[in-house]
């Protein structure tokens, strides 16, 4: 039966906290788990749950400490930009850090930890698969690496050619902050220059959020096919 907890990390902005989920047995891996842009809220927890399931460790670090933590309504839009106050990529990388020593701390080689984002987290995915040398990376529709979006985080799309940990990315077609268009872009990017594993899948009849059992958006068949293949690329890339 999965067990879960809370710790407490040191960042270099502050302490952070972990929601924990451990699989029955030896673990066969670890996983990040980097929330939406809601924060780790049911869902996310739900769904570190399940990756330790799976058979992994798994860990979601809670990203809106500075700003005081906490999360939004799904519904609650004007609550969301206020729990990003003091965000920012170097931040992001701390935060990831620290979860990944975290895991370290517990025995595993990077090359046995994985990371899993969705929404914010998925651009966030991406992200860490350029700057840092992981087992493997997931993005479920991560926005802003091709066109900027609000907030003023910049495009990734110049940092192809560093990735560094092999990236699956799962799009909608139907997600109207991410245009097809984009996910070809990168599709292309990718297939030029990276020099490590890469794979985009796209959902055809899948809008933004299509994973999120308790958001309109949900798409059954896709939030479905999407984790096996999650769980897919996870088993094939973590030694």
């Amino acid at each position: 039966m999965t067990t879960t907890s809370q710790t407490t990390v040191t960042t270099p902005d502050g302490p952070m906290d972990l929601y924990e989920a451990l699989p029955d047995g030896k673990p066969k891996g670890a996983i990040v788990v980097i929330q939406e842009a809601f924060g780790v809220n049911e869902h996310i927890k739900d769904v570190t749950r399940r990756i330790a399931d799976a058979g992994y460790r798994a860990v979601a670090p809670t990203m809106f400490h500075r700003a005081g933590g906490g999360t939004a309504d799904y519904t609650d839009f004007a609550k969301v930009m206020p729990l990003f106050k003091g965000m920012s990529d170097a931040g992001t990388l701390m935060d990831v850090d620290a979860a990944v020593a975290h895991l370290r701390g517990a025995g595993f080689r990077d090359a046995q930890i994985g990371l899993v984002g969705f929404c914010f987290g998925g651009r966030v995915s991406f992200l860490v698969a350029t700057q840092r040398a992981l087992g493997a990376a997931v993005g479920f529709y991560g926005g802003g690496i091709v066109t900027a979006r609000r907030g003023g985080f910049a495009t990734l799309i110049g940092d192809t050619a560093k990735l560094a940990t092999p990236w699956l990315g799962l799009f909608g077609d139907k997600d109207q902050g991410i245009p097809v268009e984009d996910v070809e872009t990168l599709r292309a990017a990718l297939a030029k220059e990276a020099k490590v594993p890469n794979q985009i899948v796209r959902y055809a009849d899948a809008e933004h959020g299509f994973n999120c059992n308790v958001r309109p958006s949900y798409n059954e068949a896709a939030a479905k096919d999407a984790w096996a293949r999650m769980l897919d690329w996870f088993g094939r890339q973590l030694s």
